[in-house]
């Protein structure tokens, strides 16, 4: 295949957004879906569900990446937490993958519960990009502490690391937005003592399958578009290279409400 044919398979217009996203992301560590979704759906009219199975899938190839570089670089993922979140959220993704192609899959309502979903999901994670800050202001000392696992629940740490799991997994599948800022949000509550950097590695880590067993499945429904995903990848690749060269420069106090306003306006445009 000579690079003339390769080239009439990629849009120019979905390449640079996916650039925009991915300097958007790299400036302020930003789940793409949060940003991505929004953008396809209501700049280039895709319907809901070819916008999320696509990001999903683009999510997945994407923090693939992160993760091999946050455990070469910084050691930094805790498997036993991915584990007990993936025990929650990978059968949860599974049934509602299950739930939109078998029992609703002629339901004209399933567009409506996802855009629905999409919206306070997107709220959701305006109001977490704030908490982060917050909860994220803890004393050195703590902060740089190895977690144990038996932390603010005591004996029912794991199974509440599942039930959140199975919350994530749910939004994830239905909306492609949540795997990186709620989940970060969830383990800065339940892993009080875990380093930041540990924080991040670990919430990359499990969005990997999360998002991958959700595109999978929005694939096999027909929901994925892929001229649309591989034109997203090379807009994104260097735009996310490009926001983390540039993050030390713009203040993060500027960068964070900003986008948090913007979600939070997109969230309520769905959910109205």
């Amino acid at each position: 295949m000579d690079i003339g044919h390769i080239a009439s398979f990629i849009n120019p217009g979905y390449s640079a957004s996916g650039l925009l996203v991915g300097v958007l992301v790299g400036l302020t560590g930003v789940g793409g879906g949060s940003l991505m979704t929004p953008l396809l759906v209501f700049l280039f009219g895709f319907a809901p569900k070819t916008a999320i199975g696509t990001d999903l899938l683009f999510a997945a190839i994407t923090k693939s990446g992160g993760t091999i570089m946050h455990h070469k670089k910084h050691n930094s993922v805790e498997w036993k937490i991915v584990g007990l979140l993936a025990l929650g959220s990978i059968p949860s993704a599974m049934l509602v993958i299950y739930l939109l192609g078998h029992v609703f899959a002629k339901s004209e309502a399933v567009t409506k519960i996802m855009t629905t979903t999409l919206g306070v999901t997107l709220i959701l994670t305006a109001v977490s990009i704030i908490l982060r800050n917050i909860l994220s202001k803890r004393p050195h000392e703590v902060a740089v502490q190895r977690k144990t696992h038996h932390e603010r629940f005591g004996r029912w740490q794991g199974l509440i690391t599942v039930i959140a799991g199975m919350i994530l997994g749910t939004l994830v599948t239905l909306t492609s937005v949540g795997a990186g800022a709620l989940g970060v949000i969830i383990l800065l509550f339940l892993y009080p003592r875990l380093a930041t950097v540990r924080i991040v590695g670990t919430d990359i880590a499990h969005a990997i399958p999360l998002t991958a067993v959700g595109g999978f499945g929005h694939w096999w429904m027909g929901n994925v578009d892929f001229v649309l995903l591989v034109s997203l990848l090379i807009g994104s690749l260097p735009g996310i290279s490009i926001g983390s060269y540039f993050s030390a420069k713009i203040p993060e106090k500027v960068l964070r409400p900003l986008l948090a306003t913007i979600l939070l306006l997109v969230g309520t445009k769905f959910v109205l």
